[in-house]
């Protein structure tokens, strides 16, 4: 199908830092968008703002301007057709006061130049500081579409004001996102090891939270003693470097002589691509995961799972799964993590079958806030 016209939108995120979960939303986004675009006769030219510019036009071979160089921004949503403002924890201040400041911001720079806005299935909160509440509350009602990735989100926003039916619950875009046509690495998990060497792979995302390391440290425990129950190739996953690469080789250090029980442990270098990590993700048997798209990863692949929770993101997602974590950064009980880890390596195929109408469904919803935003587009001509 030949595209009847052309629209241009400006992608607001925490795009250009290379960690593998946002890199994963902004890839998302731009799948969906194009696909959706095709489908309503669309061409969709994005323009995406990253601390890297340069970086994110050779990974993702869009055009890209520097997030920080305010006239840049402001000149490239003046020439668009809309913004996206999406998805990720971006309203929040847990990690500090300028991230709701600077996302609102962008999004009324748009506002003010009379162009339409959309919220593209972000988790809202926490937001600590009341302050910031009635200027969620005014932005996000001059948005064109709003949506959040969980029920908590939604929750959150009613209660600034916002009008339910005005709010949208969607999975996280994450979801949507497949390997590459073709890749044949998705269905490896399948394969059963045919020799010792052939182990089946545990993959690992951990990162630095508590000061004391003490989830990490009972974490460790828990896969060695793992690999003393069933022999294993566990494979450290780090989503962002360098700081889950040192929580990595924390834990590492800390399972001793795996290999006298038969089992290994490697670690994954820093990708370029998010396509890169999927693919890791495909090839495990199951996943034990701190960071929430290494789960989210997961469950897009079919990978039976295990999250360990240090923010209520984990138990939301989890939750849209029917699934709990196996422990929290507070609570995490070594004999529980072997015990899952092993009940879930020897019943995979249990797991699949249990989990894939639900990871079908969420599939098909992640896709929706970029079906509403074409059609926004479409009916403006």
């Amino acid at each position: 199908m030949v595209a009847a016209t052309s629209k241009t939108l400006v992608l607001s995120g925490y795009y250009g830092y290379r960690n593998s979960g946002d890199e994963a939303v902004l890839q998302s986004i731009l799948t969906a968008l194009e696909h959706e675009g095709r489908a309503a006769g669309i061409t969709i030219n994005p323009v995406v703002l990253s601390v890297d510019p340069e970086w994110t036009s050779r990974t993702y071979g869009v055009k890209a301007v520097h997030r920080m160089k305010l006239g840049e921004v402001r000149k490239a949503i003046k020439k668009s057709d809309g913004l996206i403002s999406g998805g990720g924890s971006l309203l929040q201040d847990a990690t500090g006061l300028g991230s709701i400041p600077y996302y609102l911001g962008i999004i009324k720079i748009a506002q003010w130049t009379g162009k339409p806005t959309f919220v593209y299935a972000q988790g809202i909160g926490p937001v600590r500081r009341k302050l910031f509440r009635p200027f969620i509350a005014s932005v996000f009602r001059r948005c064109e579409y709003v949506s959040v990735r969980d029920a908590e989100s939604a929750g959150l926003l009613y209660s600034m004001g916002i009008r339910k039916d005005a709010v949208q619950v969607v999975p996280d875009p994450v979801m949507g996102m497949a390997l590459p046509e073709g890749d044949g690495a998705a269905a490896a998990f399948d394969a059963e090891p045919t020799t010792g060497l052939e182990l089946p792979v545990v993959g690992v995302s951990v990162r630095y939270w508590n000061a004391e390391r003490t989830e990490l440290a009972k974490l460790a425990e828990g896969l060695a003693s793992l690999s003393r129950r069933v022999p294993v190739h566990i494979r450290f996953l780090p989503f962002h470097f360098p700081g889950d690469d040192e929580a990595s080789r924390f834990v590492m250090d800390r399972l001793g002589n795996v290999a006298e029980h038969g089992s290994t442990v490697s670690i994954a270098a820093e990708t370029e691509h998010p396509y890169e990590m999927l693919r890791e993700v495909s090839r495990c048997r199951l996943l034990v995961g701190m960071r929430l798209h290494s789960l989210i990863y997961a469950a897009s692949q079919e990978v039976p799972l295990l999250g360990v929770s240090y923010d209520p993101k984990i138990d939301h997602f989890l939750g849209r799964l029917g699934s709990v974590p196996v422990g929290t950064a507070e609570e995490l009980d070594p004999r529980i993590v072997a015990s899952q880890a092993e009940r879930l390596l020897l019943e995979s195929g249990v797991w699949r079958t249990a989990h894939a109408p639900k990871i079908s469904e969420l599939k098909r919803e992640a896709r929706i806030p970029a079906q509403r935003i074409l059609e926004f587009l479409g009916s403006k001509g």
